[in-house]
């Protein structure tokens, strides 16, 4: 492929990429509204949020394997169509359950859209190349994480919109995708007699779905330590391990376990996992925070987080140029590192009184560090295994970054809503049951601090404060053993040729 040609089926990959992260944070600060609306519970509250995280988290694994299979080409655009018709029955969803039903279907297409965009993109430049196109990517993947919720409080505070346009909005972009790579992106056709293995699917798919679901109701609908966790826990570890016994006898497993055989593989993924609970744990809470202890509307909230899309945007793009540049990517990795941990200790000082200049500075420096090591943590993994195995390798970074996200944001929201109760218990005494302060915490509605009394008011401002704060600094110390863990990845030289060019090579010596 031109230069062109792979610019123009790069610009299709990053419309697919941002309308699919775009569909896990828009409705953040929309839900309030949009459950309301539709006569939704407590608990629709979370399903809304946890349906589609579960559906793209549990599919990943699978179209990562599909892509080593089959058309890379067909099966990006087919997880665009399910990503259109799950964002349309969505839009016009007249009531709860078949806003939750269409969740699903767009968590399976995002997941084949997260999946498969950096493989395609690995297989169409080289690692050398690589990192200033994947240094675009993480930026249009951290835009979409943060920018989410300012597009949805825009939607819902806007009047001749509503809240249905949060599912409207990435349809015509994922169409324009569909069309644009149709025409420009040209892939060597897989013809392969190949075998699925469908048992190991269900049963990996099974036994994250059943953990993913005990993070999301733990502290929530049971608590954290009762006979439902033992039962879930245990039930979806021993799915897990039966997983691997039938992963290690398949002929085509969907995650080949040889891969961890693999050094930099094994430590990527690591590290992916720990920067996912710490990514997600220090972004989700936010916007929180902003409405809740600062008084912010949703739109208002959204426009504070820009501060972090700007030093998302910069690192990300400019560390991926020097990379290209210079071949080297270890200092840009541990130096994300060290940025990110600095960036979760000084919002780990925010209170109710926090000035938004200071919290644009340390919001700016943790998206400065997340840009620049979470997709070159791709990069690197990508660059060290055989091309026949890119599809599954990148695929499982992305798996476990997500499973990183929704353990870290289920159990640190857990956290959040004790200590909220806690400290406004603290600030209140007796009258502290009354003032609905446990509400929320990432899990449930929003407390609406105009109906209380101002004395009430302000106490429940400084418990979220305080309680926010709190969990920025649980998220540092696991941003440190990410750090720890890059620090044993080996610096390998980029390679100068492309995935298609490496995977032509590797046919060629097997023939």
């Amino acid at each position: 492929m031109g230069r062109k040609q792979v610019m123009e089926a790069f610009s299709g990959l990053l419309m697919g990429m941002f309308v699919a992260i775009l569909a896990s944070t828009v409705v953040a600060n929309a839900l309030p509204k949009i459950v309301s609306e539709l006569g939704g519970s407590q608990s629709s509250y979370t399903w809304v949020v946890t349906t589609e995280l579960l559906a793209m988290t549990a599919t990943v694994p699978l179209w990562g394997k599909l892509a080593d299979l089959y058309n890379k080409k067909l099966l990006v655009q087919l997880s665009l169509a399910l990503f259109v018709v799950g964002s349309l029955v969505a839009g016009f969803s007249g009531n709860i359950e078949v806003l939750i039903a269409s969740r699903i279907a767009q968590g399976i297409g995002a997941g084949g859209l997260t999946a498969l965009a950096p493989i395609i993109l690995a297989l169409i430049v080289s690692p050398r190349e690589l990192g200033k196109y994947s240094g675009i990517f993480g930026a249009i993947f951290a835009v979409g994480t943060v920018a989410g919720p300012l597009i949805g409080g825009v939607m819902v505070d806007t009047s001749w919109l509503g809240w249905r346009w949060c599912f409207f909005l990435g349809v015509p972009l994922a169409l324009a995708a569909i069309l644009l790579l149709q025409r420009t992106l040209n892939l060597p056709t897989v013809r392969k007699e190949v075998k699925i293995d469908y048992l190991g699917a269900a049963l990996i798919m099974s036994g994250v779905s059943v953990l993913l679901v005990w993070t999301s109701l733990a502290g929530n609908q049971f608590d954290w330590w009762s006979g439902w966790t033992v039962a879930m826990v245990g039930g979806g570890l021993a799915i897990l391990a039966a997983a691997v016994y039938v992963e290690s006898k398949a002929p085509e497993p969907i995650v080949p376990l040889s891969l961890f055989r693999n050094r930099t593989v094994t430590l990527t993924t690591l590290a992916s996992f720990l920067v996912g609970m710490a990514m997600f744990a220090g972004t989700v809470f936010l916007s929180q925070y902003f409405q809740l202890s600062l008084g912010k509307t949703p739109t208002e909230a959204g426009l504070m987080s820009l501060p972090m899309i700007f030093g998302l945007l910069i690192s990300s793009t400019v560390s991926g140029q020097l990379i290209s540049r210079t071949g080297v990517w270890r200092q840009y990795v541990l130096g994300g590192g060290v940025l990110m941990v600095a960036g979760l200790l000084l919002l780990g000082t925010i209170g109710a009184g926090t000035s938004v200049l200071l919290l644009s500075v340390y919001m700016f420096v943790l998206g400065a560090g997340i840009g620049m090591l979470m997709q070159n943590l791709v990069l690197v993994a990508q660059n060290d295994v055989p091309a026949h195995e890119l599809g599954t390798a990148t695929s499982t970074l992305s798996f476990f970054r997500s499973l990183g996200g929704s353990i870290g944001v289920s159990a640190l929201g857990a956290v959040l809503a004790n200590r909220v109760t806690t400290l406004t218990a603290e600030g209140l005494g007796p009258m502290a049951a009354g003032a609905g302060a446990g509400e929320g915490g990432g899990h449930g509605a929003v407390p609406d601090l105009s109906t209380l009394p101002e004395p009430i008011a302000n106490v429940i401002r400084e418990a979220y404060g305080s309680a926010t704060s709190e969990i920025f600094l649980i998220g540092a110390p696991i941003a440190v053993l990410a750090v720890l863990v890059t620090v044993f990845i080996k610096q390998i030289p980029l390679k100068t040729q492309s995935g298609a060019e490496r995977l032509a090579a590797e046919d060629a010596v097997a023939h």
